[in-house]
């Protein structure tokens, strides 16, 4: 597993953290609830967003506190939107908006041919034009780094430029990751944790299985 994100590329954060470490571990249990994996993934993606939003644009305001003392506040100056890919990003929306309660949600729907592995999209709910500054990209998994990459084109292709995104992963390959690196360099990747191996199926290994399925019960 990486530990630190420069093994792969500058643009690339690869969260070390106990809580996270440990998080993840049970995700990757058999034998953890469809209620256990959405609460992690739910927490995950809230650690996610922290980290990820440290660079928002902000705005002053002057405020008064309940004893009558004035101070200088702050507010995020940026329109945010959340964009899951269907239907594991899903899971992930809950703990961006604990964050960025007014965010804007388009949803993208993508799947992998078993075969091919080649992803096909089967829905878009996008406005005629963007209306967000910064856009959330959220997929729980990476496996070859293909579907991101049909979500990252959708997203160009509506006019959001690719420096204002973000994309949140809990779990990513190494080869995935590298996939999507060398189409979209510029891209900003924050991941809790990295798996070297794909199965000859295009799973992550170890993995921790069926992401959809395993928020959904639908296993």
């Amino acid at each position: 597993m990486i530990e630190d994100s420069t093994t792969i590329s500058d643009n690339i954060h690869v969260l070390s953290h106990p809580v996270v470490t440990a998080k993840l571990s049970v995700l990757r249990q058999t034998t953890t609830s469809s209620k256990e994996f959405r609460e992690g993934i739910n927490d995950l993606s809230f650690i996610l967003g922290i980290e990820a939003s440290r660079d928002l644009k902000e705005t002053s305001f002057e405020g008064t506190t309940p004893v009558g003392a004035t101070f200088r506040g702050r507010t995020i100056a940026s329109s945010i939107g959340l964009t899951p890919v269907l239907r594991a990003g899903l899971g992930m929306v809950d703990g961006m908006l604990k964050l960025f309660p007014e965010a804007r949600i388009y949803h993208i729907g993508l799947f992998r041919e078993k075969v091919s592995l080649q992803p096909v999209e089967y829905y878009s709910k996008l406005p005629p034009n963007p209306t967000v500054d910064l856009c959330f990209l959220l997929d729980p998994l990476v496996a070859t780094g293909g579907t991101a990459c049909a979500a990252l084109n959708m997203l160009i292709d509506w006019g959001i430029s690719i420096k204002n995104i973000k994309f949140l992963v809990v779990l990513a390959s190494r080869v995935g990751l590298e996939h999507i690196k060398s189409e979209f360099p510029e891209l900003e990747i924050w991941v809790a944790a990295v798996d070297d191996h794909l199965t000859k199926d295009g799973l992550i290994y170890p993995g921790l299985g069926d992401t959809g399925d395993r928020l959904f019960h639908t296993n």
